[in-house]
């Protein structure tokens, strides 16, 4: 399966469209990650846990729209864009969705 940002995969034609793939997934923080990022807000630097948790939930939204457009028939997915957004403090959603296609 090819992911892709761009409108079309390099060196292949678009031959069928067969609709929107999509995942996502919701994280939650925790009490101890909350804890030990705090102390690291207050002096400064990456807060490395929280850049673990959206990773990981970004690989799980990209994973679960491949499963869609798998699911669909597609070869690829075009135009796949990432969004997040905040569901309950503490607790986000991140969605990754693009065009299903099937290549020539």
């Amino acid at each position: 399966m090819q992911i892709t940002t761009t409108d079309t995969v390099p060196d292949r034609e678009i031959v069928e469209v067969l609709g929107v793939a999509r995942g996502n997934t919701v994280e939650a923080k925790n009490v101890g990650r909350d804890i030990t990022q705090g102390i690291r807000n207050v002096f400064g630097g990456e807060l490395k846990a929280y850049s673990d948790l959206l990773t990981k939930a970004r690989n799980e939204a990209i994973d679960r729209m491949e499963a869609d457009a798998e699911q669909m028939g597609a070869d690829a997915v075009v135009t796949v864009r990432l969004e997040t957004s905040q569901i309950t403090d503490g607790g986000s959603e991140v969605m990754a969705y693009g065009t299903a296609v099937r290549l020539r």
